[in-house]
């Protein structure tokens, strides 16, 4: 076995997600870097607690749902989802979490993550978005109320 051989079956093929089959009417399968991609968007879309069975899988973002968004937020939503990474993905490094508040309005917050596939030493990017219950009142990223028509 050749050390290219060795890395693909370090990584592997799992069942596509959300389940499907292919064209043969099998299960659809996913092999390689869009596995991990797909592992990843499943650990940060999973709430800790989620799943009855397995009750520590998952990510904590979801317990900022209802949070204001502030600089203090974005650090720790970076926190929880590289705790999250590090727990439930081993075969990748993460390099770095960046949350952005970029598309509030909608209520996205969108988390860049950049990672490096272990075996092969093959750096990447995700970018998740993750929807929160936007606030009733107008503020600006670093989380501050803003005055809402005129004064008082």
């Amino acid at each position: 076995m050749t050390v290219a051989n060795r890395d693909v079956d370090f990584i592997g093929s799992g069942w596509n997600f959300p389940l499907g089959t292919d064209a043969t009417g099998g299960v659809a399968l996913v092999t390689r870097e869009r596995e991990i991609e797909q592992a990843i968007r499943l650990i940060l879309g999973t709430a800790v607690g989620e799943r009855p069975m397995r009750p520590e899988f998952g990510c904590r973002i979801h317990d900022h749902v209802f949070n204001t968004p502030s600089s203090a937020i974005a650090g720790q939503i970076a926190h929880d989802v590289r705790q999250a990474l590090d727990r439930w993905e081993p075969r990748i490094e993460v390099l770095d979490v960046g949350v952005g508040f970029d598309d509030m309005a909608s209520g996205a917050i969108l988390i860049d993550i950049r990672y490096s596939i272990r075996s092969i030493n093959d750096p990447r990017n995700l970018v998740f978005p993750f929807y929160v219950i936007p606030a009733h009142e107008p503020f600006d990223v670093a989380g501050v109320v803003l005055p809402v028509g005129g004064g008082a």
